[in-house]
């Protein structure tokens, strides 16, 4: 048994690229160790927070690869070895659900945005339950989350929702394949008639940007307009013009931000979250170039679903390529979402 979990084993370090990374790891700590590394506070953050991430994603490997070396020295010996054989093996199986997060932006954090679709203000109630689904999930799992970005529906919900979700070595990785159109069968709530209704929600899930260098904006290709963010009025009210509208003239993509208070701001996150909404695309496509992205086209309307979410006549959360099916809806909208992300 224990020759077949070495070769498991040496398989998935050879996946990993171990040893190079582990050099990459000992670099980041010298780096670190330098009397000087915070001089320079933004290149001492990213790289802290990339060797925290390499740190995480390695050590296990190299934990569990060292005690399995102790474990055949000591069944070597003729000791009885059933007991930690089967702890390394559990280690292993936990460990293995990470191996398949190997895209090239898995390990970065998440930016979600969700947008409500075809359904009134059932669709925006609808948007609401979802982004209520993701924060219960981020709280669950011990997350961090960043509130970008929010505009209410005009009577319930939301019309859409950007936020950072942070905190784990594989965030995006997770959360990727929530990525496309929810819809939702219930009786609505904002009828006399009581009717089973449809709803759609668009979510958005990109990989959060960071370095400049991993995707490379041309600002001639960005048409950059301000406007006076929105506000409920009253003495607080934003008189400057000081939201950001982007637009990526290649792709037709479009962000607005108007949550900070400076125009410089809202510019940033705005580029930030433009950045991720092409990698994510850049990912989806297979392109090498971001002048050959072809712009998203997918409605949040029937036919383009990944999930279906039946309240009424009966209690289904189904993916529609059959890759997930669970009759437990409120335990799923209430966060509850680790079978369904295939991380448990």
């Amino acid at each position: 048994m224990t020759e077949e979990l070495r070769t498991r084993v040496d398989k998935a370090l050879k996946k990993l690229n171990i040893v190079f990374e582990a050099e990459k790891l000992q670099d980041y700590q010298k780096q670190m160790a330098d009397p000087d590394f915070w001089s320079n506070s933004d290149k001492a953050q990213k790289v802290s927070k990339a060797h925290a991430n390499l740190k995480s994603k390695i050590e296990p490997w190299i934990e569990l690869d060292q005690d399995l070396k102790d474990l055949s020295e000591l069944s070597e010996l003729g000791e009885d070895i059933n007991n930690q054989l089967e702890e390394l093996q559990a280690r292993y199986i936990r460990l293995e659900i990470n191996l398949r997060f190997d895209g090239q932006y898995d390990t970065n954090d998440a930016i979600i945005t969700i947008q409500s679709g075809a359904g009134g203000t059932d669709a925006q109630d609808w948007a609401q339950m979802l982004e209520r689904m993701y924060l219960r999930w981020v709280e669950k799992s011990d997350l961090k989350v960043n509130i970008l970005s929010e505009t209410a529906g005009e009577q319930a919900g939301i019309k859409n929702a950007t936020f950072e979700v942070s905190g784990d070595t594989y965030t995006y990785g997770k959360l990727k394949r929530e990525h496309g159109v929810h819809r939702l069968v219930r009786i609505s709530p904002f009828n006399s008639g009581g009717t089973r209704e449809t709803s759609f929600a668009m979510v958005e899930v990109m990989p959060a940007i960071d370095e400049p260098s991993e995707i490379e904006l041309d600002e001639t290709e960005l048409k950059i307009d301000t406007f006076r963010a929105g506000g409920n009025g009253g003495q607080s009210v934003n008189t400057t013009d000081s939201a950001v509208r982007l637009t990526h003239i290649p792709t037709g993509i479009t962000v607005s931000m108007q949550n900070e208070k400076s125009q410089l701001q809202n510019k940033s996150a705005a580029l930030k979250i433009l950045a991720s909404r092409l990698a994510q695309l850049k990912e989806e496509q297979h392109k090498e170039k971001l002048s050959e992205l072809k712009g998203p086209n997918q409605e949040a309307a029937w036919g383009n679903q990944i999930r279906n979410y039946v309240l009424h006549p009966y209690k289904l959360v189904k993916n529609t390529d059959g890759s997930f099916e669970s009759g437990d809806v409120d335990g799923i909208l209430d966060g509850q979402l680790n079978e369904l992300l295939a991380i448990q």
